[in-house]
């Protein structure tokens, strides 16, 4: 009797893909191909389930667990479609497992297999209490024992361990993450990942008034999201010369109303020469004075650009919930200003209209700044996939 370890995935959300279903999977292959490259695998699939075969299973399984695409991970044994051969393997497998308690739960998707999925259970459960002192619960058992009897073979698991879901980076094309040193934007980055979203990401820095570990730790963000993805690169803007000259020329009350306009310019030349399909950003309704919905409509005014804010309808605590789990949070508070935050005026309108930004942004040519912004960007493509301490 032959018995093989192996990796076996569940789709989930991609199921319900239909017609696209094929393209879909092959994308999570090559994604899945990209994050394992330093690994011995081989692949295999069909419309419902995948295949890992490796010799470095526990590894492999860790690194699959930050794979957007993904349903659900089991280790699963393999035998051929031989009852006896599977009652053994079986009872082999849940005699290393402490349990009073035990379900069994057969899918037979080979339907051509002789025993039917319920008789097949009530065989595999005489089997088990025949040879080991336990009960069976169909309600709350201690232990799930997991078959699928499929054309390639029949597959055994115990514990099948939630993954991702969402869809395969990239299955959407790439957007443009506006990446502050803040809580929000890394959360919306991740979140648009996991609808399929690849991204690059814009930073504006403002020195000296704002410092190189304020960059350090955007870079350092960028590196967290970045296990998520394995592609992501950082653009950097020197906004110093544009900032100042909004503050100069423009009221107070304004300033941040009329820089949020001339990065929303930047992010979507940028997005237009590069191709994006799309703005994202960390804007939650409300939070602050430029994130009211009069404020953001102002500031969107100024592009036709699709902006997307995956936390828009998020509160605080829910933020910080996922910025928690995904373990950007720690870094997100370090007291390092960006340049949204280090001239913020006391009282920043928070109805703002188009006629009033218009014309303050007319007392000085900010078009050309803005050239010089776009001309000087600084890309940084050297991230680590598994995230890296730069500060």
């Amino acid at each position: 009797m032959s018995v093989e370890k192996l990796i076996l995935i569940k789709y989930g959300e991609l199921t319900t893909k239909k017609g696209n279903r094929n393209t879909f999977i092959k994308l999570l292959v090559n994604n899945i191909k990209n994050v394992l490259k330093d690994y011995d695998i081989k692949i295999s699939y069909d419309r419902c389930r995948m295949y890992i075969e490796t010799n470095s299973v526990d590894q492999v399984k860790e690194k699959l667990k930050y794979i957007f695409g993904i349903h659900s991970i089991v280790v699963a044994y393999k035998v051929n479609n031989n009852t006896d051969d599977i009652k053994e393997t079986v009872l082999n497998i849940v005699k290393n497992v402490n349990f009073n308690t035990f379900k069994v739960e057969t899918k037979r998707a080979l339907k051509s297999f002789e025993i039917h999925s319920m008789d097949f259970n009530r065989l595999i459960a005489t089997h088990i209490l025949q040879n080991i002192k336990c009960g069976v619960d169909v309600h709350n058992p201690d232990l799930m024992i997991k078959i699928e009897i499929r054309k390639e073979g029949t597959f055994i698991y115990l514990n099948e361990e939630q993954a991702l879901g969402g869809y395969p980076v990239g299955v959407q094309g790439t957007g443009l993450l506006m990446l502050s040193g803040g809580i929000d934007s890394p959360v919306a980055g991740y979140l648009a990942l996991k609808r399929g979203v690849d991204l690059e990401c814009l930073y504006f820095e403002s020195p000296p008034h704002t410092s190189i570990q304020a960059k350090n730790k955007v870079i350092e963000l960028a590196n967290i999201i970045n296990k998520y993805s394995g592609n992501i690169k950082v653009n950097v803007v020197p906004f110093t010369k544009l900032q100042e000259a909004i503050y100069k020329n423009v009221p107070d009350n304004y300033v941040i109303t009329i820089m949020r306009r001339m990065m929303y310019r930047i992010a979507a030349n940028l997005c237009q020469k590069k191709n994006f399909k799309v703005i994202i950003n960390g804007e939650s309704i409300g939070q602050v004075a430029s994130q009211t919905l009069t404020s953001m409509n102002t500031i969107n005014s100024v592009t036709n650009m699709p902006v997307i804010r995956p936390v828009a309808c998020m509160d605080k605590l829910e933020i910080i919930d996922i910025a928690n789990k995904i373990e950007t949070y720690e870094t997100s508070i370090l007291p390092y200003e960006d340049c949204c935050t280090i001239f913020l005026p006391k009282h920043p309108v928070i109805n703002p209209t188009t006629d009033k930004c218009e014309q303050y942004e007319k007392r000085f040519d900010y078009q050309s700044l803005i050239d010089e912004c776009i001309n000087n960007i600084e890309t940084i493509t050297n991230l680590n996939k598994n995230g890296s301490n730069l500060l």
